[in-house]
């Protein structure tokens, strides 16, 4: 039955900063949450992990490692995995489209989340969108395997810098019940330490955008982007 919730990003981080919202929400309520980490990010996005003396790529990607296993048990996954396909740049390569792939048929989710199709100031999260969506046409075709899913949704979580990508949420996800387990997840990432603050206030905005469309109080959100249309019996 597809009614996971899959959750693809290209660094360890990128999970807790963009969808730990949206993680521990399904959690709570009892569906099964599975990350795919492509990358530790150990080149381009754990600047504080190489300040310390005698430093290695090693090392580096043990303590991002760590980190993103802490962030993901405290938001309730079941499962967090970890491609180590590098970073700064990211190569795509049929393994890894295939790896992708093979968790779909694996997790089977009803949603797969990952990052939007344009990010001109980190090249690892455009590819990362287009592995997913080749993976899920990899996943929900029956010539590659009797295990062949029914296509699942695809939603883009918000990136860093919005306007640079052309990001418009259409999507806004009230997570005010489960913003201390993100907030907690996030503490998590000492390495970067340096986007707690800032992604705080993304979704205190947010919150505040989504409060005012709704009839409760919302004080944290996520913002999100369908890639395929959805379909309804109703639009009210």
């Amino acid at each position: 039955m597809e009614n996971g919730l899959l959750v693809v990003a290209a660094h360890v981080g990128d999970f807790v900063w963009r969808a730990g919202g949206a993680v521990a929400l399904h959690a709570e309520r009892g569906m099964p949450v599975s990350i795919v980490c492509l990358s530790y990010g150990e080149n381009g996005e754990s600047n504080a992990a190489w300040t310390g003396a005698g430093a290695t790529h090693d090392a580096v990607k043990t303590a991002r490692r760590e980190e993103a296993e802490r962030a993901a048990a405290v938001l309730g996954a079941a499962r967090v995995s970890f491609l180590d396909a590098g970073d700064y740049p990211m190569h795509v390569t049929a393994q890894l489209v295939d790896a992708i792939a093979d968790e779909m048929r694996r997790v089977r989710p009803a949603l797969v989340l990952t990052h939007p199709e344009r990010d001109p100031s980190n090249l690892d999260h455009c590819k990362t969108f287009s592995m997913v969506l080749e993976a899920r046409m990899k996943a929900i075709a029956p010539g590659h395997g009797a295990d062949f899913i029914a296509p699942p949704q695809v939603m883009s979580f918000e990136p860093h810098q919005p306007e640079l990508c052309d990001f418009k949420p259409t999507l806004l996800l009230d997570i005010s019940p489960v913003w201390e387990k993100k907030r907690a997840a996030m503490e998590c990432m000492v390495t970067q330490k340096n986007l707690w603050a800032y992604y705080t206030r993304v979704a205190q905005q947010r919150g505040a955008q989504a409060g005012r469309r709704a009839s409760t109080a919302i004080t944290h959100a996520e913002a999100y982007f369908p890639i395929f249309p959805q379909t309804r019996s109703s639009l009210i």
